[in-house]
């Protein structure tokens, strides 16, 4: 017996191992695994979302990820040819919807991870580990809750400058731009805001020759 008879035969024997394998109880249970993975990421970027603007129709692709790739990992473990030929259909796909909240590029992974670990049968790594994620965001959700970023953006006119500086000073604050124009000038700052406790633009707003003053929080990328 050659080598490639050898190779052909491992490989045959391998995939009747697979097939039987594939029982109808089997493949529902994979799926009803990556859903109730998918229903949980749902749930935890519903409710604990801290991007800019929540999508319902991006919660829900995450969820049917879940299930999409637990369904692809059934099908390719049972067939080499079809694993061969799956790696060559996904190569050539192209994503043209851009993922602007690293946070979002997280949620996806982690809805991959969930389908891939619940079609390879390891029912308990998917519930496990999607049970320690959300818990994990969740934490820190909270923790991140206690200080926030925010941006100040205060107009005033130029002879009040000082007096606006001796303000700001008393709180910690990084200059992101300033703008002058007819006598005025516009400054935008970076603040850390402590349990929501906004008082200090009171005092600002208070200065003399102070027009406006706006505060919008701030995530990294946009401002809302």
């Amino acid at each position: 017996m050659g080598r490639f008879d050898f190779l052909q035969e491992l490989i045959a024997g391998q995939q009747f191992q697979f097939l039987d394998e594939l029982r109808p109880e089997a493949v529902v249970m994979s799926l009803l695994v990556a859903a109730l993975c998918g229903v949980c990421i749902f749930l935890v970027y519903r409710f604990f979302h801290r991007g800019v603007l929540y999508s319902e129709n991006f919660n829900l692709l995450i969820s049917m990820v879940c299930i999409i790739t637990a369904f692809i990992i059934i099908t390719i473990g049972t067939n080499i040819v079809l694993t061969l030929g799956m790696v060559g259909a996904l190569s050539i796909v192209r994503f043209r919807a851009a993922v602007k909240d690293p946070l979002d590029v997280g949620f996806l992974f982690w809805g991959v991870a969930a389908g891939l670990t619940a079609g390879a049968r390891l029912y308990l790594v998917a519930l496990i580990g999607t049970t320690f994620l959300a818990l994990y965001y969740i934490v820190f959700h909270y923790i991140r809750l206690d200080k926030r970023a925010f941006l100040l953006i205060v107009r005033y006119q130029k002879n009040a400058e000082k007096s606006v500086l001796d303000k700001l000073a008393k709180i910690r604050y990084k200059l992101k731009n300033r703008t002058t124009n007819d006598g005025y000038a516009e400054m935008t700052v970076e603040v850390k805001v402590l349990r929501n406790d906004t008082s200090f633009v009171s005092s600002i707003e208070n200065v003399k020759d102070v027009t406006s003053v706006v505060l919008v929080e701030y995530t990294g990328d946009y401002a809302v």
